[in-house]
């Protein structure tokens, strides 16, 4: 259990997405154009495919949305209701409603911009052996707009957190919010947290990725991510350690914060970047029984690290926490955990 921490610490901005996750072939994947261990935003041929999953297929309907994941799963360990606030655009149906039912459920206070004309997002996580391909159809959490950043509780809101996360996926959606929220961060030196999230972003959305870098004071990134982003960027090389130190070296708006680069690797040691100098976190293996599916473990990561992060912890509890929540979430189907946190330091 934690200290007493104020509601509304944390911010995060995000697309609140339904999974749909069921198990598949790759011969389905293929059919689809699909890769294992991916994450691509779905386009007009896959719209398709969203129809035979929920028709053929044994889906279960779990919660999605990278950093509502996250703040769900950092809610979790807290144990503490609304430490954590979340902005995203859903529709006005059933999958809305699950969603907000699920994410209040795990505490987190949810302000959702709603778009009545647009369905909510879905997620096709398709799980094949111990990887994921995800599939988005953002649909309304495509729609979502500045004007939700104008409504006086959500400015307050903003204004009163001292840590913001915001998952790369962001940036296909709505970059003016992301810089807003990040230039409040840098002029009052609060903490400002993005995620490479997946390496398409460094390949077609490189202009908005690097506009809101130079605000980040925490990136976050698996090993796939960070040898896209190093390839997209000319850095010439494919050592983590090299690329994450690159990207720490990065120009910065608020200077009074070094930034710090946290690269994860499956059951591969976790990289951290900072000041200059590589820090490795060897992470526990699990055994093939444990690992029901990777849905979710990188977003569990972040919302472990971000539990004690936001509590002044040291970097190595809160990648001790981010490998904790992992390793939770790897054990259950989806980015869905336990009921009860035995997360003891």
């Amino acid at each position: 259990m934690a200290g007493q921490l104020e509601k509304g610490t944390l911010l995060g901005m995000g697309n609140p997405l339904l999974d749909l996750q069921t198990d598949v072939d790759q011969a389905f994947l293929d059919k689809w154009s699909l890769k294992a261990n991916d994450a691509i935003l779905a386009d007009d041929k896959h719209v398709p495919m969203f129809t035979e999953l929920v028709d053929k297929y044994n889906i279960e309907f779990i919660p999605g949305g990278a950093t509502q994941n996250a703040l769900r799963v950092c809610q979790w360990i807290l144990n503490q209701p609304k430490v954590a606030t979340f902005f995203g655009a859903v529709g006005k149906d059933n999958y809305a409603e699950t969603l907000e039912q699920k994410a209040s459920e795990a505490g987190v206070n949810v302000k959702y911009q709603h778009h009545p004309e647009i369905k909510t997002g879905t997620c096709a996580a398709l799980i094949l052996g111990e990887h994921r391909s995800l599939c988005a159809h953002l649909a309304a959490a495509n729609c979502f707009t500045t004007d939700h950043l104008d409504i006086p509780e959500n400015k307050e809101s903003v204004e009163k957190a001292k840590f913001y996360y915001i998952a790369g996926f962001f940036l296909t959606v709505c970059p003016p919010a992301i810089i807003r929220v990040a230039t409040h961060a840098a002029e009052h030196n609060k903490v400002f947290m993005m995620n490479l999230s997946a390496p398409f972003l460094s390949q077609f959305f490189k202009e908005p990725m690097l506009a809101a870098l130079p605000y980040v004071d925490i990136l976050f990134g698996n090993e796939t991510e960070a040898l896209e982003f190093s390839k997209n960027n000319d850095f010439n090389t494919d050592k983590i350690s090299e690329i994450a130190l690159k990207i720490g070296s990065w120009d910065k708006v608020n200077k009074k914060r070094k930034r710090m680069v946290v690269i994860t690797q499956g059951d591969q040691p976790t990289i951290v970047a900072m000041d200059g100098k590589i820090t490795e976190y060897p992470v526990k293996s699990l055994t093939k029984e444990q690992l029901v599916d990777t849905n979710g473990a990188g977003d569990a990561f972040v919302g472990g690290f971000l539990a004690q992060y936001i509590q002044g912890k040291s970097v190595a509890e809160c990648v001790e926490c981010g490998n904790y929540a992992a390793h939770a979430i790897i054990q259950q189907q989806g980015c869905t955990f336990p009921s009860k946190c035995d997360y003891h330091h």
